[in-house]
């Protein structure tokens, strides 16, 4: 028997030999591609937010439709930049904030440490099941491999020295007048106070933030939309929308203190998800989604989070949450009291968060908001399980005026929700899932498997199912429809490594609406295939090209009594191609196609686009640009590309009709802490001679939008 000195020398010996072997076999790859390096001062060529994150947005703007704010994602991608994650340190908590690491990778390096001790190098990783190394390389500018320190004594001396403070100021234009932004006569206004915007055209955005490393987070946010008021009329404070935060993070037995702003996120998203989470996308086995319970809120959504309190304290293997929220926010107001000036019953919560007409004004804070919850969860040996529930009341009856299609939706100013979740991992297999219930008496449950059958094959299967009266206005759960309810679904998605050089992702979903939907007057089914084939020779070169279908049938086009059902098809093909012709040059080009079908309407278009970006950390210039043509036949055959933006702004324009348009983005660092950005974008259309509608038209055919930003760190 060896005793444990021995055990622990005869480790160590193996270790160095592992990372001496591997270190000769990165030596020879590099001599064959001097590109080929994983260090923190060469970073990626193609970053993450470039790469494997645009595809997962751009899917994710393809299903909702709709305007997303991605702000608190790339933040939290920033901060650890600033403060990278100490390998040997992080628990399983630290490491799911990086979001596309998989609970399997993040348990197989977890084990790996308890057998072999701590990593000495990055290279080490290569040797842990899961992390090959472009999974290393993306993992690169968000983790140190530094040796094990005791928990961080956060002292009020050690945040001032080393808190990292960023402050954000940026204005955002369209040189276009708008019909909102025109002339009016008083007699017109008279008529119709809602015909013309009250404030001025352009956007501004106003954000300071203080971290200390991960434990320490202070923030406060300000914005004004086009067309609000800004220290006059209506808003003689200033900005229209305000949101600040206090967050820390293990503090003795409190895991995290939340005041403020601020989000919860527990299980699966089907009892309670505040913010964003992602859903099917091209990486079809990563399908499971990690509640990070307590977050601050960063972004700029001005209604779609909590405002108060919440904590969570570590019990040794239990940890229990509390959070409590009040807030008024914006409604469509039925009855209004007109002594009080209080909402007496409201058709729906708002979005949009626009107060630039009076109309607009009169729904702003209409009602008042209150959620109140909390969550135990157990975690022993890999595996983990929690009960959440909270309740919700409104201050306005909510009336919604429900039709046949919708009339399961919430109807009610008072909801509860109840739900538990598992996480188990056992070797290379991870099973989850949630089961909740609702006031209504409806329940949704979703359960999912994720699995790596071999270090070169991965595959997920997921099953849902959501009953047509489960009512939950805090659920974001994967779902073929936006809410959760009125579902049943099964998905199956692989990734295969054929090669080092050679990937393929592929997904499979079918689902059925068991009741009628939105422009469904019936029940009906669908299917949604996507298969994506990735080529990467080295490093500096990486393809793919993708085909998907999707059939999600809708009520026919004809006019007729009964209203039938007819296939609503949708088939893309996408050909990227990504080359660094050196380390501070990038092309990037894409060739897009779709085909859309709905009864006898169809509508074909493609997209061209070429990028060309400028990056080099010894020069203060860095500068991307893109010129795109675009032919659709109309809004159905529409196709969303990501752009480059200014830090934390965010772009995902659809292109339709036809013509071209061409963007250029900016930054110069004047010095260390302070850099400059701008962003001038244009799109011209050759089939019109206008552009948006209502209060957005603008006459031409043309829109170009310009951006400028200041960032300052101290």
């Amino acid at each position: 028997m060896l005793n444990n000195n021995t055990y622990n020398y005869l480790l160590f010996v193996k270790k160095i030999l592992i990372i001496f072997f591997l270190g000769i076999n990165v030596t020879l790859a590099q001599e064959n591609n001097p590109s080929q390096s994983i260090t923190r001062e060469s970073p990626p060529i193609q970053s993450i937010d470039e790469g494997r994150f645009q595809q997962r947005i751009e899917t994710l703007i393809e299903e909702s439709e709709e305007e997303i704010d991605f702000t608190e994602l790339i933040e939290e991608l920033e901060v650890l930049r600033l403060s990278p994650l100490n390998i040997n340190n992080a628990n399983a908590s630290d490491l799911k904030r990086i979001f596309f690491l998989t609970d399997i990778q993040i348990n197989n390096l977890i084990l790996h440490r308890e057998r072999f001790g701590d990593l000495i190098s990055m290279l080490e990783l290569q040797t842990i099941d899961g992390f090959d190394l472009e999974t290393i390389e993306l993992l690169a500018p968000y983790i140190v491999v530094e040796e094990k320190v005791a928990r961080r004594q956060i002292k009020f001396s050690d945040i001032i020295e080393r808190g990292n403070s960023q402050y954000f100021l940026r204005f955002q234009q369209l040189f276009n007048e708008q019909k909102g932004f025109s002339p009016a006569t008083a007699e017109e206004l008279e008529e119709n106070p809602n015909s013309r915007y009250l404030g001025s055209p352009f956007k501004l955005y106003s954000r300071y933030r203080f971290t200390y490393y991960n434990n320490l987070s202070i923030g406060l946010t300000a914005e004004k939309d086009p067309g609000e008021e800004f220290f006059k009329g209506t808003q003689s404070n200033g900005f229209d929308y305000y949101s600040g935060h206090f967050y820390i993070k293990d503090i003795g037995r409190i895991k995290s203190l939340a005041l403020g702003d601020f989000q919860v996120q527990f299980g699966q998203g089907l009892t309670l998800w505040s913010g964003l989470a992602f859903g099917k996308s091209s990486d079809g086995v990563n399908i499971k989604k990690n509640g990070l319970g307590l977050r601050p809120y960063t972004s700029v959504d001005e209604n779609n989070f909590m405002r108060g309190g919440g904590v969570t304290l570590s019990l040794g293997q239990f940890e229990v949450s509390a959070f409590y929220s009040n807030k008024y926010r914006d409604a469509n107001i039925l009855e209004l009291d007109t002594v009080e000036q209080e909402a007496l019953a409201i058709t729906s919560l708002q979005q949009t968060g626009l107060h630039r007409t009076p109309g607009e004004l009169l729904d702003k804070n209409a009602v008042n908001e209150i959620f109140m919850g909390s969550n135990l969860s157990w975690k022993k040996d890999g595996f983990q399980v929690g009960v959440t529930g909270y309740a919700m009341d409104l201050s306005a009856d909510l009336d919604r005026r429900l039709s046949f299609y919708n009339q399961f939706d919430l109807n009610s100013s008072t909801n509860w929700n109840v739900g538990t979740d598992y996480s188990y991992i056992i070797r290379n297999f991870n099973l989850f899932g949630e089961l909740a219930t609702s006031q209504s008496g409806g329940w949704a449950v979703l359960n999912g498997l994720m699995m790596s059958l071999d270090p070169r094959l991965s595959l997920s299967i997921l099953h849902r199912k959501f009953t047509t009266d489960y009512q939950s206005p805090l659920s974001v759960a994967f779902s073929e429809n936006t809410r959760v309810n009125n579902e049943n679904g099964f998905f199956i998605g692989l990734e295969a490594r054929l090669s080092r050089r050679w990937t393929i992702n592929a997904y499979a979903d079918h689902f059925s609406f068991p009741w009628m939907r939105f422009r469904t007057y019936s029940p009906s089914r669908g299917f949604d295939y996507s298969i994506q084939l990735n080529y990467r020779p080295e490093r500096r070169v990486e393809m793919y090209a993708r085909y998907r279908i999707k059939n999600k049938p809708i009520n026919s086009p004809d006019i007729v009594p009964i209203r039938y059902l007819d296939d609503q098809v949708r088939q893309n093909i996408r050909i990227h191609f990504s080359y660094a012709v050196s380390p501070s040059f990038t092309l990037k080009n894409r060739v897009e196609w779709i085909d859309f079908q709905h009864g006898p309407k169809k509508q074909q278009g493609f997209l061209i686009y070429q990028d060309v970006a400028f990056r080099n950390f010894s020069s203060p210039w860095a500068i991307t640009a893109r010129y795109a043509i675009f032919n659709t036949d109309g809004f159905d055959s529409r196709i969303y590309a990501y752009e480059n933006d200014v830090l934390y702004a965010f772009s995902f324009p659809f292109y339709s009709d036809k013509g071209h348009r061409v963007y250029f983005v900016a930054r110069y660092r004047l010095n260390r802490n302070i850099d400059l950005q701008a962003r001038l974008a244009q799109t011209v259309y050759t089939n019109r001679n206008e552009i948006g509608t209502g209060l957005d038209l603008s006459d031409g055919n043309s829109r170009t939008e310009i951006k400028a930003q200041m960032r300052i760190k101290f």
